[in-house]
């Protein structure tokens, strides 16, 4: 079988950088109040900037597909040399057809092998292991994989406006229902990244050789925390087609959701995902040259720095890299435009290898990737 290699990395941010103090401009204000959870939200999770697809006046102005197409282009290659195509993303501009058949729409490239991979964080690198495995097995020699998030469009406050009406008692007398619909508001930001892979690596300049991607699911233990399209109940889902039309608006149905009550689940997954693969494959954390570890917030990142020390996975944080407060969090996105920013700024040498970990809390899965600079 081929070895396989990243040969180029690109990314694409949509429009300028929107700092803190312009966040609720551009998403909007509920019931045209401000957020009492944005400044000790955006405290915790450290994000300085980010980026929308809705510029200052509320302009939309790119799609998803749009924007991942986007980032393809900004490879460098000639899109109709594309076999294989293999899109990642949480949310879709719209539930059918699937989000890589739209991207090959924008880009009008020749026909070619496209799939879309589903999930949250975790899409981007389920998309980036498929392409992986096509080249691998010798099925294609020149892939495209992506990641890209827009989170902005559906946090808007008037997607909100419904539901806080409907539900102003219930959030005055359960504040934290409200918070679980705000919170994610100030995390989430748009963005996309996308690579190309060959079997070869580069004749000139640095690559990075894919030594393995291994996902781990734990659903089996825990319940739903991150989801969209759904209402939670007694620790279960009720997806949107069990509800009426004004359930969907009443509820907020389509938007974001996260249970805050679950997420300190992602320290301890992560370190028994991670323990579990570096056992498998056999690498030592003194192994490690750069860490880049997908955290939606430096709130997590140093009690996971804690947690891995302790299993004795013992990583100096001058080995871990991250852009999470310039670029903010673009989810599936977010470990490509992590590496797009080491690869193509000169920080890698020959012969590092980087150990990629990507968690997802939808219910609780996370991934290991292994890279080598060649």
């Amino acid at each position: 079988m081929n070895s396989v290699y990243i040969n180029k990395i690109a990314k694409f941010l949509p429009n300028e950088p929107i700092s803190n103090d312009e966040m609720e401009s551009v998403l909007g204000k509920i019931g045209g109040k401000p957020s009492k959870a944005r400044r000790i939200i955006l405290r915790s999770n450290g994000i300085k900037k980010r980026y929308y697809v809705m510029d200052k006046e509320q302009n939309i102005r790119y799609n998803n597909a749009q924007i991942t197409a986007n980032a393809i282009r900004n490879l460098g290659i000639d899109v109709d040399d594309i076999e294989t195509l293999v899109c990642g993303t949480t949310m879709a501009d719209q539930i059918m057809p699937n989000h890589a058949v739209m991207v090959h729409g924008e880009l009008g490239s020749k026909p070619c092998e496209v799939v879309g991979t589903a999930g949250i964080c975790l899409s981007g690198i389920t998309a980036l292991k498929y392409a992986y495995q096509s080249i691998k097995s010798e099925e294609s020699s020149f892939a495209v994989s992506t990641g890209s998030e827009v989170a902005s469009t559906i946090l808007h406050a008037k997607n909100f406006e419904k539901e806080s009406e409907f539900l102003e008692d219930e959030f005055k007398n359960r504040p934290e229902i409200a918070f679980e619909k705000d919170f994610l508001r100030w995390m989430l930001s748009d963005g996309a990244g996308a690579m190309l892979l060959q079997n070869r690596p580069n004749p000139d300049g640095l690559s990075l050789k894919i030594e393995w991607i291994d996902i781990l699911s734990f659903a089996n233990e825990l319940e739903v925390c991150m989801y969209a399209g759904a209402i939670k109940e007694d620790g279960r889902l009720k997806g949107y087609k069990e509800f009426t039309q004004d359930k969907w608006i009443e509820n907020s149905i389509f938007t974001v959701k996260q249970d805050v009550r679950l997420l300190n689940n992602m320290v301890s997954v992560g370190v028994k995902s991670m323990k579990s693969i570096m056992e498998k494959r056999g690498i030592v954390a003194d192994e490690v040259d750069w860490f880049l570890s997908h955290y939606s917030s430096n709130y997590f990142k140093d009690k996971s720095f804690v947690a891995l020390n302790e299993a004795g996975i013992k990583i100096p944080k001058e080995r871990w890299f991250s852009n999470l407060t310039t670029c903010g969090n673009t989810g599936s996105a977010s470990i490509y435009i992590m590496i797009e920013e080491l690869f193509n700024t000169g920080m890698l040498s020959k012969g590092e290898k980087i150990l990629c970990y990507v968690p997802e809390s939808g219910r609780f899965s996370s991934s290991l990737t292994l890279l080598e600079v060649v």
